[in-house]
């Protein structure tokens, strides 16, 4: 009857979440100043810029590029579409050709006042469905802010739908897989996929209440993270669940002692990522402040429907769910475990060289951190190159007498004249000019000598930040240039604050739980190892195998965060079933008991995690493909090596000092323990 009630209040509650959290687009934003931090220049500038007359326009560039040099007919068709063009979009740059006579440009502009990108997408279309059709030879581009723009809104439309199908198909294969039964594994997803709709909902509500802008990475990685963990615990219920059927003759009664079971680990588990995650919140970053309340929602309405939802439709669906195999009242638990007992065995017999063995091999890894690059720019942010990035390129290499790319400086009015000079006056600065000029702030055109995203860039913004301050002055610099510069800053400052505090919090929670302090601190650190291994093979991987320019500036605190909150829910798992059989085995028994009970339901879970953290990685921006890759790795990693390999070796190792001063172990094991028993396979 119970069952029954809270089935009936979970339709109640997604009847009411699934219309409201499918408006999540609409708070949604992905502009480079919603992730930079309010006090940051650039993003003042950015708000300056807006309270100006006369910005409300997209700007574009056409390009037209012959590698043998522009023709005659070539430049003839060049001007004829400019003319067209200009009699319905404003004239931005008259036609200019390049010193090397390889390429024309000119600029169009077009008035967006509402900055709406459905605008701005629309104008970009038009430009490249007017410039189409080039002669043979004649490479023809729409590149400059609008189209970039343009590009970035493309490559994410429709993607939250892409990511929810592609996820739910992942994750309904490896249950179906898991199981082996052609009904069992519909109850997890749908359990799942209530969880990822009720934190959309809750998401949505959040942030229409707040005002909080929410990004296209935090929204697909709190899918993700729903999908991943919300499997993750329904596969130990499930297993702990199908354990105890054949021990009882009501169903009622094996949930109840399945959930007392399990129900305390899943909830520390669960409790760990969410304190992890809200330690995000100390960031200055607004996208890793905004993804750690996200996903802690995600995880804390994943924690609920685990624990009401999935027992209640298991259930109600009774034991018949788990045909062909259904585990019968008084049944004889089929023996298994063979492989996860041998290995056992093999790892435990001399711990201290399985651990050395593995601690070994995961340093080699971390040391592939040394070969990291640096920080992405905003034109490597693709995994394609698109036709934006492609005719940028194209004007630098055509046109290095006019200089990197823009910057914004932000002036009083009173001083906008001295604010010039003075950066007129900036080594690696090529010209000043006015732009617009508002009661208050008058805005000038800084254009730097240095190419986008290189090392002089970067000292030509600092440079012309400190001459601006030296002078007294009130100028403020921004623009793309100086936004990135705010992110590295933001974010090496992030790196240092979030990845300690985490680190601290997890620590404790650990403590208070395992009422230890050094089982604690191995764990902790054994985390630590396996991240340095994921981030050291991740960084070889995207410069030798996929190419890429650089790495995220967020990867490291985003990869460090998820990787010891998830990994910490595998040690947890397993130290907790060590330390329930402690006082009757012993550490070296409960140990290996441990490893053949948890370690097939661990290692099944870890690949649907890594799984899903993988779907990240058909996402068509880098920066994302980057976080999916390096918590997929250290995912398995920590599943199917530190578990087995590393914590349960150094249990056995440490012995009673593991669980000072809360714990102990018996002076002389019972008579069963000595000789660790083939324990039943305890299926997923």
């Amino acid at each position: 009857m119970v069952q029954r009630i809270v089935l009936g209040l979970w339709v109640l509650a997604l009847a009411l979440a699934v219309p409201i959290g499918f408006n999540i687009g609409a708070v949604q934003s992905d502009k480079p100043t919603d992730r930079l931090p309010a006090d940051a220049e650039s993003t003042r500038v950015a708000e300056l810029a807006a309270t100006v007359p006369g910005g409300e326009g997209d700007q574009a560039f056409v390009v037209y590029h012959r590698a043998d040099g522009i023709t005659e007919r070539d430049r003839e068709l060049a001007a004829r579409q400019q003319g067209t063009l200009s009699g319905q979009y404003d004239s931005g740059t008259p036609l200019v050709a390049s010193a090397d006579g390889t390429t024309l440009m000119y600029g169009v502009s077009n008035r967006n006042p509402d900055e709406d990108e459905q605008v701005t997408g629309e104008f970009v279309d038009a430009l490249r469905q007017a410039v189409a059709g080039a002669p043979e030879g004649l490479t023809v581009e729409v590149t400059g802010p609008a189209a970039i723009g343009a590009d970035v809104d493309a490559v994410f439309e429709g993607i939250d739908e892409t990511l929810m199908l592609v996820t739910t198909v992942v994750v309904a294969l490896l249950l179906i897989v898991t199981y082996r039964s052609p009904f069992l594994w519909l109850l997890p997803l749908l359990a799942v996929g209530a969880s990822a709709l009720l934190s959309m909902a809750a998401v949505y509500g959040l942030a229409s209440v707040t005002g909080m802008t929410i990004s296209t990475q935090s929204f697909s990685i709190m899918i993700v993270l729903v999908f991943g963990a919300g499997t993750d615990y329904a596969m130990l219920l499930v297993a702990r669940y199908r354990e105890q059927l054949p021990r009882h003759a009501e169903a009622t009664a094996a949930m109840r002692a399945a959930l007392r079971g399990v129900g305390p680990a899943i909830l520390a588990a669960g409790g760990t990522v969410v304190l992890g995650l809200l330690c995000m919140l100390a960031a200055r970053m607004n996208d890793i402040s905004g993804l750690g309340l996200v996903g802690a929602i995600g995880i804390v309405c994943t924690l609920v429907a685990m624990l009401t939802l999935l027992p209640a439709l298991l259930l109600v669906a009774g034991r018949k769910v788990f045909w062909p195999r259904v585990p019968r009242f008084g049944a004889v638990p089929a023996a298994g475990g063979r492989i996860w007992g041998r290995a056992g065995r093999v790892l435990l017999a001399r711990p201290a060289r399985s651990a050395a063995g593995s601690a070994i091999a995961l340093g080699a890894l971390a040391l592939g951190v040394l070969t990291m690059g640096g920080e992405l720019g905003e034109t490597d942010q693709f995994t394609t190159t698109p036709e934006s990035v492609r005719g940028y390129a194209t004007l630098g290499s055509a046109y290095p007498e006019q200089g990197g790319r823009s910057l914004t400086v932000a002036a009083p009015a009173e001083q906008a004249d001295r604010v010039a000079a003075v950066a007129g006056s900036v080594p690696g600065v090529s010209a000043v000019r006015p732009d617009r000029s508002g009661p208050e702030w008058t805005l000038l055109e800084v254009r730097p000598t240095a190419a986008p995203d290189s090392p002089a860039e970067e000292d030509t913004v600092r440079d012309l930040r400190a001459a601006l301050g030296a002078d007294g002055l009130d100028g403020l610099v921004g623009g793309p240039g100086a936004e990135r510069i705010d992110t590295t800053d933001a974010s090496a400052r992030d790196n240092w604050v979030v990845l300690p505090l985490a680190l601290i919090v997890v620590l404790l929670v650990l403590v208070g739980l395992l009422r230890a302090v050094l089982a604690p601190l191995m764990i902790v650190g054994t985390v630590l190892l396996c991240f340095a291994s994921a981030l050291g093979l991740g960084a070889l991987a995207f410069d030798l195998v996929f190419g890429f320019a650089g790495t995220a500036a967020n990867l490291p605190a985003l990869g460090f965060v998820f990787g010891i909150a998830l990994g910490i829910d595998y040690s947890i798992f397993l130290v907790s079933r060590v330390r329930g059989d402690l006082p009757r085995l012993g550490t070296a028994a409960a140990a290996h008991r441990a490893v053949v009970v948890t370690g097939p339901v661990i290692a099944s879970a870890g690949v649907v995690l890594a799984a899903t953290f993988a779907v990240l990685m058909t996402m068509p921006f880098v920066s994302i493909f980057e976080i999916g890759f390096v918590v997929a790795v250290g995912v398995l990693l920590q599943t199917l090596v530190v578990q087995p390999s590393l914590v349960a070796p150094l249990l056995v190792l440490g012995r009673r000092w593991m669980w000072w001063p809360g714990g102990r172990e018996p002076a002389e094991p019972l008579p069963e323990a000595r000789q660790p028993e083939q324990p039943e396979r305890i299926a997923p």
